[in-house]
């Protein structure tokens, strides 16, 4: 949907002089697919110049675009992204793949998956490899989000046996009262650039699982993930004699992501990205009385209370609030500090990031790596101009790293009010800001009163505090925890959050449900015909 665009870095450069404009088109003109440090590549199957479209065929007709490394700017290789034309192909061979796909028993559909996961173990390094290369996480987080895919894979092996409808107790006599669900039939997935497989692999699993083919757009800044994933997936499925195009792929712009919106051919569109494009989304796939899953933003907060254990948190708190380079929907961005603790922890947090490693994300012992684009970069000092004109006071952090590539400093602010603005803003970068609070209620009400409402944690020895937490008085995050940080999640619960991060549930739980559709039947087994409620009609 609405992205920078992917070629935004390099025209940045280029026009900072003509030096800068020469260094540039060398560069340019080879890419790091073709340096022997890179050519684990072509091992996922990707070449100097590459297809964005399959539909069981690689294809590919709209505008080749570039995809950047963060951690220095450079070329890694091209991608053809879909037109519209091509965006029909897709869906219409997609759409023929599901009169095959729904045919396949639940649990042979489960078999297969487990051999998509199997495909997948055998890339996992590969594929965390080039997560780190084109998205810029560090390559431990890389590896796990590759695991991460794999393990919904396995958890949608054994819901592919384990369906569960319900049967009713029937007021009528000789009737049977039953619910019966059965997929959807095309499902839509537009993933964003900071969770370039799990996403997929949250909605991909349970969506197929289910019974429905897949038809994913995803971010036109890791184009390559996208394609490596897909060739990977469409090994297995030609391997089963499946149609390929049950798992299609149509990487692209805001372009594609509307006629996703808008295509009634398409029965639910799960969309994870920002509060405003997802607003966009939903209001066009409600248009047409379309279904839709929203994974958005998150202004997500820890709570540290008086009692808590203080080590914990500020070990929690380095990986909560500058893991990934602020970049999980999940990230803390707001510390909200019993007054008592408050500089206790801030004093701990910022010692710990002054000992966070920077570096290659692909090098070991990277604890901390690049902004995955200049557009971050760019949002990171707007933030902190806005914090500082309201009363902000940086205690570390705060400048851009002198080295190539889009890195910059965490950053803590204290002195800021709860309810400042730029506090209740979302900003997608490794910025966050301590607040102080002087009993648990209070902070209660902090917590809730952003806009999104995604993840939450309380640091806390009080059971009192933990069970009211929990509760209808505390916190109005889809995730609640209690002395762990608000990003890490497992695959076993449903995943999202409530207000402005879009209501939408993935991965484990009941989430499922979100990828059929549901029937109610009655079936009468007798002779004769009541009507219910003891109705008489003769």
């Amino acid at each position: 949907m609405a992205t920078v665009t992917i070629l935004r870095r390099a025209q940045l450069l280029i026009t900072r002089s003509t030096f800068a404009s020469h260094k540039i088109t060398r560069a340019m003109s080879s890419m790091l697919i073709d340096d022997p440090k890179y050519s684990w590549l072509k091992d996922l199957g990707l070449g100097p110049t590459n297809k964005g479209v399959f539909y069981g065929a690689w294809d590919g007709t709209g505008e080749e675009v570039t995809s950047f490394c963060p951690a220095n700017n450079q070329p890694i290789a091209k991608v053809t992204q879909a037109s519209p034309a091509d965006y029909e192909k897709a869906v219409v061979a997609a759409k023929e793949a599901w009169e095959t796909w729904t045919e396949v028993t639940a649990p042979q559909r489960g078999e297969i998956l487990r051999q998509m996961g199997e495909a997948l173990r055998q890339k996992k390094t590969l594929l965390g490899k080039l997560e780190s290369l084109e998205m810029g996480k560090i390559l431990p987080e890389g590896e796990g989000e590759v695991q991460e895919y794999i393990d919904i894979i396995d958890y949608a092996v054994g819901l592919s046996r384990m369906f569960a409808g319900h049967v009713f107790p029937s007021e009528r006599k000789g009737h049977m009262l039953l619910e019966q669900w059965n997929p959807l039939g095309l499902v839509g997935v537009i993933t964003a650039f900071n969770f370039p497989v799990a996403v997929y692999g949250w909605n991909s699993s349970i969506a197929m699982a289910c019974g429905n083919c897949v038809l994913w757009k995803g971010a036109p800044t890791t184009p390559l993930v996208s394609v490596a994933v897909t060739k990977i997936l469409e090994t297995v499925l030609k391997a089963n004699n499946i149609p390929p195009a049950v798992c299609s792929l149509v990487q692209g712009g805001a372009d594609i992501g509307t006629l996703m919106a808008k295509d009634e051919r398409i029965n639910l569109v799960s969309f994870t990205g920002s509060t405003p494009v997802g607003k966009k989304v939903s209001l066009m796939v409600q248009e047409r009385f379309g279904k839709f899953l929203l994974e958005l933003g998150g202004n997500n907060a820890i709570i540290v209370n008086e009692d808590a254990d203080l080590d914990m948190v500020v070990r929690a708190g380095v990986f909560a609030c500058a893991g990934t380079a602020g970049q999980r929907c999940t990230t803390t961005r707001r510390l909200v500090l019993h007054e008592k603790v408050h500089d206790q922890v801030v004093a701990g947090l910022v010692k710990a990031y002054k000992q966070l490693r920077v570096g290659d994300p692909l090098d070991d012992g990277t604890l901390y790596g690049p902004l995955h684009s200049q557009q971050g970069v760019d949002q990171y000092f707007a933030a902190l101009e806005e914090a500082k004109a309201q009363g902000g006071k940086i205690e570390c952090g705060g400048k851009k790293i002198d080295r190539p590539g889009n890195y910059v400093e965490p950053t803590i602010i204290t002195g800021l009010k709860h309810d400042a603005p730029i506090v209740l803003k979302e900003t997608f970068v490794p910025i966050v800001y301590a607040v102080k609070f002087s009993n648990i209620d209070e902070a209660f009400k902090i917590n809730n009163e952003v806009k999104q409402g995604l993840s939450s944690s309380l640091f806390t020895k009080d059971m009192n505090a933990v069970f009211r937490w929990m509760g209808p008085k505390g916190s109005d995050c889809g995730i609640v925890n209690v002395n762990i940080p608000t990003n890490g999640a497992e695959i076993g619960g449903a995943f999202g959050g409530e207000k402005q991060t879009g209501g939408g549930r993935e991965s484990g739980s009941d989430a499922w449900k979100q990828y059929m559709r549901r029937s109610t039947c009655t079936i009468n087994y007798s002779a004769e015909l009541p009507l219910a409620q003891g109705i008489k009609f003769e």
